[in-house]
């Protein structure tokens, strides 16, 4: 595709939404197996996972954003199969095993305590023969999780209830000596030698310069972003923007990025020379709080005026919009959220709150909410959609969910 020196900011809402895979509407008509799957991964390179359950875990709702309904086991038989490995990409995520070299570099460092959480090296640092002893018990008894350690440890401070034994495991998780697998459906990590979990092909490969590495991590998350500035490739993989800014600089040299200046944008873009240039958007999907098209909040707010915070966080009498909050995407605009709970006991889908971007026409967004809202409810597998009164769109989104029955 020609490249061109400038891109309105329609246009690069729409080429950012087909690198994502939510250009279109939803495959309809046949069930989605392991290649719609995998084809996803492709796509965006990384799905970051979540422990928090309200409605379903982060990685699942991100994949239904794309796929619609599918079987939730497909990403874990695809990790026992050693297509998916879990490392630290964005946050914790799943990721297609071939990146795995990419990311030796963020491991090494881990080893020497960089860019690791404090309390974790520390253990390393200050206990290391606990650290050892730990290691080895996975390398004999694996794969186990840190409740069949013999030896947990003791809590060493708050770290969600971690006693030393999980610590250490995670260390070793991170520093790349352990790899994970996850229990499914209870989604508790078994720790394991990489050499049991990676394929041969795989960790055989050379282990690229952290400046290779990093370049072609770059260029993944342009694949994913499809037109990003620096910041924004550098976030996808968690990269240091000091060490991004001169490799992006490179990457425009080579001709591997083409530069842009996108409307509305007050640093300089940059396109992925193979991204879509879609004329239109058609796709709708309820996101996780943490979808790769909004986990950048900055990107969020400037390519749709979303500005959204991760409210479970933040104390009960401070939240806005709610506990758990998912943003509406139609077409090319993010229109609406929703304050969402799986009420598995009763069999109902609540909507706790539903709220309005600003500018919309309710009457074009609630047939569209409406629906999206059954679609969801249905793959969860529960029989009803109850919608509570709070929200600017509670009245009217209640009223069309009445007409309904």
């Amino acid at each position: 595709m020609r490249a061109r020196e400038r891109i309105s900011a329609a246009q690069a809402r729409r080429i950012v939404l087909g690198a994502q895979g939510l250009i279109d509407a939803r495959r309809r008509g046949g069930p989605v197996d392991r290649r719609h799957v995998r084809r996803t991964f492709a796509q965006v390179g990384a799905v970051q996972l979540d422990s928090v359950n309200v409605v379903a875990r982060a990685h699942e709702l991100s994949l239904h954003a794309r796929l619609g309904s599918y079987d939730r086991g497909v990403p874990w038989r695809m990790q026992a199969g050693a297509e998916l490995f879990e490392y630290w990409g964005h946050e914790a995520s799943l990721l297609p095993v071939e990146l795995q070299p990419l990311l030796r570099w963020r491991m090494a460092r881990a080893e020497q305590g960089q860019g690791v959480w404090g309390g974790l090296a520390r253990l390393n640092r200050d206990q290391p023969d606990f650290v050892e002893a730990v290691y080895a018990e996975v390398l004999a008894r694996a794969p186990l999780t840190a409740g069949q350690l013999k030896d947990p440890g003791g809590r060493t401070g708050a770290w969600w209830g971690w006693n030393k034994g999980k610590q250490a495991l995670e260390f070793l998780f991170w520093s790349g000596r352990l790899g994970a697998r996850r229990r499914f459906p209870s989604f508790e990590r078994l720790y394991d030698v990489p050499e049991r979990i990676l394929p041969a092909a795989v960790l055989a490969r050379p282990t690229p310069e952290p400046a290779d590495a990093q370049r072609e991590l770059l260029m993944v998350a342009a694949g994913a972003l499809g037109v990003g500035t620096a910041g924004d490739l550098a976030d996808y993989f968690r990269l240091r923007p000091v060490e991004a800014r001169p490799l992006v600089r490179e990457l425009v040299e080579a001709g591997r990025l083409v530069p842009v200046q996108v409307e509305g944008w007050a640093q300089p873009g940059f396109l992925d020379p193979d991204a879509r240039w879609p004329r239109r958007a058609g796709g709708q999907a309820l996101l996780s709080p943490f979808d790769s098209l909004i986990w950048f909040r900055e990107r969020a707010s400037r390519l749709f005026d979303l500005h959204f915070r991760i409210e479970l966080y933040t104390p009960a009498h401070q939240r806005v919009h709610g506990y758990y909050v998912l943003p509406f995407l139609l077409r090319d605009r993010i229109v609406a959220r929703v304050d969402v709970k799986a009420d598995r006991k009763a069999g109902v889908l609540r909507v706790l709150a539903s709220w309005g971007e600003p500018g919309i026409e309710v009457g074009e967004v609630i047939p569209e909410l409406g629906a999206e809202l059954a679609a969801l409810a249905e793959w969860l597998g529960l029989g009803d959609v109850e919608v509570g009164a709070r929200g600017d769109l509670a009245g009217a989104l209640r009223a069309a969910d009445a007409a309904e029955l």
